[in-house]
Protein backbone atom coordinates (compact mmCIF):
# COMPACT_ATOMS: atom_id res chain seq x y z
CA UNK A 1 0.00 0.00 0.00
CA UNK A 2 2.85 2.39 0.83
CA UNK A 3 4.38 1.61 -2.56
CA UNK A 4 1.10 2.31 -4.37
CA UNK A 5 0.66 5.57 -2.47
CA UNK A 6 4.18 6.69 -3.39
CA UNK A 7 3.53 5.93 -7.04
CA UNK A 8 0.26 7.88 -6.96
CA UNK A 9 2.14 10.93 -5.74
CA UNK A 10 4.76 10.51 -8.47
CA UNK A 11 2.14 9.98 -11.14
CA UNK A 12 0.23 13.06 -10.03
CA UNK A 13 3.42 15.06 -10.40
CA UNK A 14 4.19 13.88 -13.93
CA UNK A 15 0.91 12.71 -15.50
CA UNK A 16 0.03 9.05 -15.87
CA UNK A 17 0.69 8.69 -19.59
CA UNK A 18 0.57 5.54 -21.68
CA UNK A 19 2.85 2.58 -21.08
CA UNK A 20 6.41 3.45 -22.01
CA UNK A 21 5.66 7.18 -22.23
CA UNK A 22 8.71 9.26 -21.25
CA UNK A 23 8.31 10.83 -17.82
CA UNK A 24 9.58 14.24 -16.82
CA UNK A 25 10.54 13.45 -13.25
CA UNK A 26 13.64 15.06 -11.84
CA UNK A 27 15.34 13.60 -8.84
CA UNK A 28 16.64 10.19 -7.80
CA UNK A 29 16.60 7.12 -9.98
CA UNK A 30 13.52 5.08 -9.03
CA UNK A 31 13.97 1.30 -8.82
CA UNK A 32 10.93 -0.93 -8.38
CA UNK A 33 12.35 -4.02 -6.72
CA UNK A 34 11.03 -7.35 -5.45
CA UNK A 35 10.64 -7.41 -1.68
CA UNK A 36 13.30 -10.11 -1.19
CA UNK A 37 15.88 -7.60 -2.41
CA UNK A 38 15.39 -5.01 0.32
CA UNK A 39 18.37 -5.85 2.56
CA UNK A 40 20.77 -6.34 -0.34
CA UNK A 41 19.60 -3.42 -2.48
CA UNK A 42 19.81 -0.94 0.40
CA UNK A 43 23.52 -1.76 0.51
CA UNK A 44 23.88 -1.89 -3.27
CA UNK A 45 22.12 1.47 -3.60
CA UNK A 46 24.39 3.16 -1.06
CA UNK A 47 27.49 1.81 -2.79
CA UNK A 48 26.15 2.77 -6.22
CA UNK A 49 25.52 6.34 -5.09
CA UNK A 50 28.96 6.59 -3.49
CA UNK A 51 30.55 5.25 -6.67
CA UNK A 52 28.53 7.19 -9.25
CA UNK A 53 27.08 10.22 -7.50
CA UNK A 54 23.62 9.14 -8.73
CA UNK A 55 20.93 9.07 -6.04
CA UNK A 56 18.59 6.09 -6.07
CA UNK A 57 15.24 5.44 -4.38
CA UNK A 58 13.65 2.02 -3.99
CA UNK A 59 10.04 0.89 -3.90
CA UNK A 60 9.78 -2.73 -2.75
CA UNK A 61 6.82 -5.01 -3.40
CA UNK A 62 5.72 -8.20 -5.11
CA UNK A 63 7.10 -8.64 -8.61
CA UNK A 64 3.64 -9.12 -10.10
CA UNK A 65 2.29 -5.89 -8.65
CA UNK A 66 5.41 -4.00 -9.69
CA UNK A 67 5.16 -5.36 -13.23
CA UNK A 68 1.57 -4.16 -13.47
CA UNK A 69 2.55 -0.71 -12.22
CA UNK A 70 5.29 -0.51 -14.83
CA UNK A 71 2.93 -1.59 -17.62
CA UNK A 72 0.41 1.04 -16.52
CA UNK A 73 3.00 3.79 -16.85
CA UNK A 74 4.35 4.23 -13.34
CA UNK A 75 7.49 6.41 -13.35
CA UNK A 76 9.88 3.59 -12.55
CA UNK A 77 13.32 3.62 -14.17
CA UNK A 78 14.49 0.09 -13.34
CA UNK A 79 12.43 -3.03 -12.63
CA UNK A 80 14.16 -5.72 -10.56
CA UNK A 81 11.97 -8.82 -10.49
CA UNK A 82 12.27 -11.98 -8.41
CA UNK A 83 11.75 -14.07 -11.54
CA UNK A 84 12.02 -13.91 -15.32
CA UNK A 85 8.31 -14.30 -16.11
CA UNK A 86 7.25 -10.86 -14.91
CA UNK A 87 10.08 -9.24 -16.87
CA UNK A 88 8.76 -11.05 -19.95
CA UNK A 89 5.29 -9.77 -19.14
CA UNK A 90 6.55 -6.17 -19.08
CA UNK A 91 8.42 -6.58 -22.35
CA UNK A 92 5.42 -8.23 -24.02
CA UNK A 93 3.41 -5.14 -23.08
CA UNK A 94 5.83 -3.04 -25.09
CA UNK A 95 7.63 -1.51 -22.11
CA UNK A 96 11.34 -1.65 -21.34
CA UNK A 97 14.62 -2.07 -23.17
CA UNK A 98 15.01 -5.75 -24.04
CA UNK A 99 18.76 -5.25 -24.56
CA UNK A 100 19.14 -4.31 -20.90
CA UNK A 101 17.52 -7.51 -19.61
CA UNK A 102 19.90 -9.42 -17.35
CA UNK A 103 19.79 -12.24 -14.83
CA UNK A 104 21.39 -10.72 -11.75
CA UNK A 105 20.88 -13.43 -9.09
CA UNK A 106 19.31 -16.74 -8.13
CA UNK A 107 17.31 -16.82 -4.90
CA UNK A 108 16.58 -19.53 -2.33
CA UNK A 109 13.68 -20.24 0.02
CA UNK A 110 13.77 -21.34 3.65
CA UNK A 111 11.43 -22.43 6.42
CA UNK A 112 11.57 -19.59 8.95
CA UNK A 113 10.08 -19.06 12.40
CA UNK A 114 10.57 -17.37 15.73
CA UNK A 115 12.81 -19.38 18.04
CA UNK A 116 9.91 -19.91 20.46
CA UNK A 117 7.87 -21.58 17.70
CA UNK A 118 10.71 -23.56 16.14
CA UNK A 119 10.54 -27.36 16.31
CA UNK A 120 13.68 -28.38 14.44
CA UNK A 121 11.97 -28.84 11.07
CA UNK A 122 14.55 -30.20 8.67
CA UNK A 123 12.22 -30.53 5.68
CA UNK A 124 8.78 -29.62 4.40
CA UNK A 125 7.35 -33.05 5.36
CA UNK A 126 8.62 -32.48 8.92
CA UNK A 127 6.85 -29.12 8.98
CA UNK A 128 3.68 -30.65 7.56
CA UNK A 129 3.68 -33.50 10.07
CA UNK A 130 3.98 -31.18 13.07
CA UNK A 131 0.44 -30.96 14.43
CA UNK A 132 1.39 -27.97 16.58
CA UNK A 133 1.85 -25.97 13.38
CA UNK A 134 -1.59 -24.52 12.77
CA UNK A 135 -0.72 -21.67 10.37
CA UNK A 136 1.97 -21.49 7.68
CA UNK A 137 2.57 -18.28 5.73
CA UNK A 138 3.69 -18.15 2.11
CA UNK A 139 3.70 -15.26 -0.33
CA UNK A 140 0.68 -15.09 -2.61
CA UNK A 141 1.62 -17.23 -5.63
CA UNK A 142 -0.69 -15.17 -7.84
CA UNK A 143 1.84 -12.35 -7.97
CA UNK A 144 4.87 -13.25 -5.84
CA UNK A 145 7.63 -15.47 -7.32
CA UNK A 146 8.72 -16.66 -3.89
CA UNK A 147 5.15 -17.74 -3.27
CA UNK A 148 5.22 -19.67 -6.53
CA UNK A 149 8.43 -21.37 -5.40
CA UNK A 150 6.89 -22.18 -2.00
CA UNK A 151 3.80 -23.68 -3.63
CA UNK A 152 5.90 -25.69 -6.08
CA UNK A 153 8.10 -27.01 -3.27
CA UNK A 154 5.11 -28.05 -1.15
CA UNK A 155 3.63 -29.83 -4.15
CA UNK A 156 6.90 -31.54 -5.05
CA UNK A 157 7.40 -32.62 -1.43
CA UNK A 158 3.96 -34.24 -1.54
CA UNK A 159 2.52 -32.21 1.35
CA UNK A 160 0.38 -29.61 -0.40
CA UNK A 161 -2.90 -31.35 0.44
CA UNK A 162 -1.86 -31.67 4.09
CA UNK A 163 -0.96 -28.00 4.53
CA UNK A 164 -3.34 -26.22 2.15
CA UNK A 165 -5.95 -25.52 4.84
CA UNK A 166 -3.23 -24.13 7.12
CA UNK A 167 -1.85 -21.60 4.63
CA UNK A 168 -2.18 -17.84 4.79
CA UNK A 169 -0.84 -15.57 2.06
CA UNK A 170 1.39 -12.53 2.45
CA UNK A 171 1.14 -9.73 -0.10
CA UNK A 172 4.84 -10.14 -0.81
CA UNK A 173 7.72 -12.08 0.72
CA UNK A 174 8.51 -9.39 3.31
CA UNK A 175 4.88 -9.35 4.41
CA UNK A 176 5.01 -13.14 4.63
CA UNK A 177 7.94 -12.95 7.04
CA UNK A 178 6.06 -10.32 9.05
CA UNK A 179 3.16 -12.72 9.55
CA UNK A 180 5.47 -15.20 11.28
CA UNK A 181 7.47 -12.52 13.10
CA UNK A 182 4.30 -11.13 14.69
CA UNK A 183 2.95 -14.53 15.71
CA UNK A 184 0.17 -14.60 13.14
CA UNK A 185 1.75 -17.72 11.63
CA UNK A 186 3.70 -20.50 13.30
CA UNK A 187 6.15 -20.67 10.42
CA UNK A 188 6.72 -19.10 7.03
CA UNK A 189 8.43 -19.98 3.79
CA UNK A 190 10.51 -16.91 2.99
CA UNK A 191 13.54 -15.75 1.04
CA UNK A 192 16.95 -16.72 2.36
CA UNK A 193 17.92 -13.05 2.01
CA UNK A 194 15.30 -12.04 4.58
CA UNK A 195 16.31 -14.82 6.96
CA UNK A 196 19.92 -13.66 6.84
CA UNK A 197 18.89 -10.02 7.26
CA UNK A 198 16.85 -10.99 10.32
CA UNK A 199 19.88 -12.74 11.80
CA UNK A 200 21.93 -9.60 11.20
CA UNK A 201 19.35 -7.30 12.82
CA UNK A 202 19.26 -9.55 15.88
CA UNK A 203 23.07 -9.53 16.12
CA UNK A 204 23.11 -13.32 16.25
CA UNK A 205 21.02 -13.39 19.44
CA UNK A 206 19.08 -16.44 18.22
CA UNK A 207 15.60 -14.93 18.12
CA UNK A 208 14.74 -16.77 14.91
CA UNK A 209 15.50 -20.10 13.27
CA UNK A 210 15.48 -21.30 9.69
CA UNK A 211 16.40 -24.20 7.46
CA UNK A 212 17.02 -24.01 3.73
CA UNK A 213 14.68 -25.83 1.34
CA UNK A 214 16.10 -28.13 -1.33
CA UNK A 215 16.10 -26.13 -4.55
CA UNK A 216 15.37 -29.27 -6.55
CA UNK A 217 11.79 -28.94 -5.27
CA UNK A 218 11.01 -25.80 -7.27
CA UNK A 219 11.89 -24.03 -10.46
CA UNK A 220 14.99 -21.84 -10.14
CA UNK A 221 14.30 -18.37 -8.77
CA UNK A 222 16.10 -16.69 -11.65
CA UNK A 223 15.88 -13.01 -10.81
CA UNK A 224 16.03 -10.55 -13.69
CA UNK A 225 16.43 -6.81 -14.03
CA UNK A 226 15.29 -4.44 -16.79
CA UNK A 227 15.64 -0.77 -17.69
CA UNK A 228 12.07 0.43 -18.17
CA UNK A 229 12.38 4.20 -18.45
CA UNK A 230 12.06 5.47 -22.00
CA UNK A 231 13.50 8.90 -21.31
CA UNK A 232 17.02 9.15 -22.73
CA UNK A 233 18.36 11.36 -19.95
CA UNK A 234 17.35 8.80 -17.32
CA UNK A 235 18.12 5.68 -19.31
CA UNK A 236 21.87 6.13 -18.99
CA UNK A 237 21.65 6.33 -15.19
CA UNK A 238 19.28 3.36 -15.13
CA UNK A 239 21.71 1.26 -17.16
CA UNK A 240 24.52 2.34 -14.86
CA UNK A 241 22.57 0.93 -11.91
CA UNK A 242 21.96 -2.37 -13.72
CA UNK A 243 25.66 -2.60 -14.55
CA UNK A 244 26.58 -1.92 -10.92
CA UNK A 245 24.28 -4.68 -9.64
CA UNK A 246 26.12 -7.07 -11.96
CA UNK A 247 29.57 -5.78 -10.98
CA UNK A 248 31.84 -7.48 -8.45
CA UNK A 249 30.93 -4.87 -5.84
CA UNK A 250 27.21 -5.28 -6.41
CA UNK A 251 27.40 -9.06 -6.44
CA UNK A 252 29.43 -9.10 -3.20
CA UNK A 253 26.52 -7.36 -1.45
CA UNK A 254 24.03 -9.72 -3.06
CA UNK A 255 25.96 -12.82 -2.05
CA UNK A 256 26.23 -11.63 1.55
CA UNK A 257 22.45 -12.00 1.70
CA UNK A 258 22.45 -15.46 0.19
CA UNK A 259 21.88 -14.70 -3.48
CA UNK A 260 23.70 -16.92 -5.95
CA UNK A 261 25.66 -15.11 -8.60
CA UNK A 262 24.60 -16.00 -12.14
CA UNK A 263 27.22 -17.92 -14.11
CA UNK A 264 29.55 -16.01 -16.38
CA UNK A 265 28.91 -16.57 -20.10
CA UNK A 266 31.95 -18.86 -20.29
CA UNK A 267 30.71 -21.08 -17.44
CA UNK A 268 30.86 -21.16 -13.69
CA UNK A 269 32.65 -18.40 -11.81
CA UNK A 270 35.59 -19.74 -9.87
CA UNK A 271 35.28 -19.37 -6.13
CA UNK A 272 37.76 -19.82 -3.29
CA UNK A 273 39.46 -23.19 -2.75
CA UNK A 274 37.94 -25.46 -0.12
CA UNK A 275 39.89 -27.09 2.71
CA UNK A 276 41.09 -29.84 0.38
CA UNK A 277 42.42 -27.32 -2.11
CA UNK A 278 39.67 -27.98 -4.69
CA UNK A 279 38.40 -24.88 -6.45
CA UNK A 280 34.70 -24.36 -5.87
CA UNK A 281 32.33 -22.88 -8.42
CA UNK A 282 30.08 -19.98 -7.43
CA UNK A 283 27.14 -22.38 -7.10
CA UNK A 284 29.14 -24.82 -4.92
CA UNK A 285 30.32 -22.00 -2.67
CA UNK A 286 26.82 -20.64 -2.29
CA UNK A 287 25.29 -23.98 -1.40
CA UNK A 288 28.05 -24.81 1.08
CA UNK A 289 27.68 -21.46 2.87
CA UNK A 290 23.94 -21.49 3.57
CA UNK A 291 22.47 -24.69 4.91
CA UNK A 292 20.77 -24.41 8.25
CA UNK A 293 20.64 -21.92 11.11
Amino acid sequence: LAFAAALMVLLAACGSGAPGTPTAIDGPLLVGAAADLQPAFIEVGAEFTAHSGIDVTFSFGSSGHLAQQVIEGAPIDVFASANADFVSQVLHAGVGDAQSRQTYAFGRIVIWALAERWNNWTSLPALSDDQDVKVIAIANPEHAPYGIAARDALLAAGVWDEVQDRLIFGENIADTQRLAATGNADAAIVALSLALASDERNNGQGNTRWTIIDDDLHRPLEQQILVVTSEPRRREDAQAFVDFVLSDAGQAAMQRFGFERPPAPSGDIAGPPDAAGTTLTARDTHHASFRRH
